[in-house]
C-alpha cells in the first residue's frame, strides 16, 4: 500500500471505495476551485473518519461543483487513544484555537459545559466542528472529534459514563501530578475536565469528587488560561498514555 502525505486533504461524509465518484459542492468546491486553484487531474486525499485515507483525482471542475474519482486507499484507518476534552466555553477566538489544537492533539470528542463561573453564554457547535475538520485535514489525522451538545455542569455529573475515567484539572493545588495520574490510566477511555477562567466553584469540585471514576490532577504551580491548560493536559496525555508512545 502506498503511504504518502498529500498536500491537499479533505474530510468527506461519503463512503470511499475504488472507482467511486464524489461531488463536492458549496464551501468545499469553492475551496478547491478558487482558493487552492486546483485543475482537472490534480490529486486530493480524502478521509471520512472510518475507512482510512484514499487518493482521488479531479475529473471535472464546474462553477458550482467539483467531481472527484477515488483511485486507491493510501492509509488504513488509525486507532487513536480515547480521550474526550470537556471544557467550559471561552471567547470566540480562543475557543477556535482550543478546537484546532485539541483536534491536532488527538481529542476524540469536544464537550462544552456551563459551570457556575463560565462567562460565555452560548456555543456555536457548527463553528467548533468546522475548526475541528480543518485541523484534522491539515494535521494528517484520519478522524474528526465528535462535537457533543453543550450542557450544564449538573447534567454532566449526572450523565458522565461509568466506564470512562474523568481527570479534573484542579487549580487549587490539591490534585495529583498529572503525568503520574495518566501513567496509571492504562489507556482506558478517559476525559479531561477543564474549568473556566474563574476556576470551579467549591460545590462543583465536591460534586466531581462523588463520582467513582474521577481523579483530580494538577498542572503545576502556575495559573494557566483555560485554552493553555487544555493543550498542556492533552500533550501530557499523549506523552503518557496516548498515540505518541
Amino acid at each position: 500500500m502506498l503511504v504518502k502525505d498529500y498536500e491537499t486533504r479533505l474530510y468527506v461524509k461519503d463512503n470511499l471505495s475504488i472507482g467511486k465518484s464524489l461531488v463536492l459542492k458549496n464551501d468545499q468546491s469553492h475551496y478547491v476551485r478558487s482558493v487552492l486553484r486546483l485543475k482537472e487531474n490534480s490529486q486530493i486525499a480524502l478521509f471520512n473518519g472510518e475507512e482510512g485515507e484514499w487518493l482521488s483525482t479531479i475529473k471535472t471542475i464546474a462553477k458550482k461543483f467539483v467531481e472527484l474519482e477515488v483511485i486507491e486507499q493510501i492509509k488504513l484507518q488509525e486507532v487513536i487513544s480515547d480521550i474526550w476534552l470537556v471544557f467550559a466555553p471561552i471567547k470566540r477566538t480562543r475557543i477556535d484555537y482550543l478546537a484546532q489544537k485539541a483536534t491536532e492533539l488527538g481529542a476524540g470528542a469536544l464537550w462544552p459545559i456551563f459551570t457556575k463561573y463560565t462567562s460565555v453564554s452560548r456555543v456555536n457547535a457548527e463553528r467548533l466542528r468546522s475548526n475541528s475538520i480543518e485541523a484534522a485535514e491539515q494535521s494528517g489525522r484520519l478522524t474528526v472529534p465528535k462535537i457533543l451538545d453543550p450542557i450544564d455542569f449538573d447534567t454532566l455529573i449526572e450523565k458522565w459514563p461509568h466506564d470512562r475515567d474523568l481527570f479534573c484539572l484542579d487549580e487549587t493545588g490539591k490534585g495529583a501530578p498529572i503525568l503520574d495520574a495518566f501513567r496509571l490510566s492504562h489507556q482506558r477511555a478517559s476525559g479531561l475536565l477543564i474549568g473556566p477562567e474563574g476556576g470551579f466553584a467549591k460545590e462543583e469540585l465536591d460534586q466531581v469528587d462523588k463520582l467513582g471514576n474521577v481523579c483530580r490532577v494538577s498542572l503545576g504551580k502556575r495559573i494557566l488560561r483555560s485554552d493553555t491548560a487544555a493543550v498542556a493536559a492533552l500533550a501530557c496525555w499523549q506523552a503518557a498514555a496516548g498515540d505518541w508512545l
